[in-house]
């Protein structure tokens, strides 16, 4: 219940801060991106804009939501409240997967890429919460904006140059255990998709469990004692 009162609240406030207008925006420059593209660079092109759409995009929204409600104290309150960080967790990763995985579904079918619509929105679904899992784990350790944007550099490096390579061509097996590249996959529904899932969700899980113990962590050290 405390879960599903915290997902409203954060699409309500992703709804008032202009969270949903920002995709709206990328998604009509997105698509009429791959309508002025040549035929043959369409597939490929809007790949990189499904897969930038979690890992980048998704990754600093989750860090500026978070940077903002420790500016607005609101992770004080929620420190001394009954929600637990997994809650808090689950609610910040299924309210951006949301939007993403509809951005995502509205360029793969306007670039009629969406032939596995199962398969695509797995891989969408699951790399939203995996790089917003990155962003949140980040952003509970730091305390502004430059910083999160400089602790993340290498994780979009990580995460960006093996699923790039590996959409254009550098399609060696072992790079399907990166989860960057099982999205890839996934969404191209690949010859490898169900081996792609699973190793994908394990990265989703670790990464989800990792990101609940440096939010509790952080529950723990709002204002420099330890509750």
């Amino acid at each position: 219940m405390r879960t599903k009162a915290l997902l409203y609240g954060d699409m309500r406030f992703q709804y008032k801060y202009g969270f949903y207008f920002l995709y709206f925006i990328f998604s009509v420059l997105y698509v009429s991106l791959i309508f002025i593209l040549p035929e043959a660079w369409q597939e490929k092109a809007a790949i990189l804009m499904i897969f930038s759409d979690p890992a980048a995009m998704g990754l600093y929204f989750m860090g500026s939501i978070v940077l903002f409600e420790k500016s607005e104290r609101v992770m004080n309150s929620l420190a001394i409240s009954p929600v637990k960080p997994v809650e808090y967790v689950m609610s910040k990763l299924l309210s951006i997967a949301f939007i993403s995985t509809l951005v995502g579904i509205i360029i793969g079918i306007s670039a009629g890429i969406l032939s596995n619509p199962v398969s695509f929105i797995l891989g969408v679904f699951l790399g939203s919460c995996l790089f917003s899992a990155v962003g949140l784990t980040v952003a509970a350790g730091i305390t502004t904006l430059n910083q999160f944007v400089l602790a993340t550099i290498p994780a979009e490096l990580i995460i960006n140059i093996p699923a790039i390579a590996y959409l254009f061509g550098w399609k060696s097996s072992w790079l399907l255990l990166h989860p960057g590249v099982c999205i890839m996959e996934l969404c191209l529904n690949g010859t490898n998709i169900v081996f792609a899932f699973f190793i994908l969700l394990l990265w989703t899980i670790l990464a989800a469990v990792l990101t609940v113990k440096a939010t509790a962590k952080s529950f723990r050290s709002l204002g420099g004692v330890k509750l």
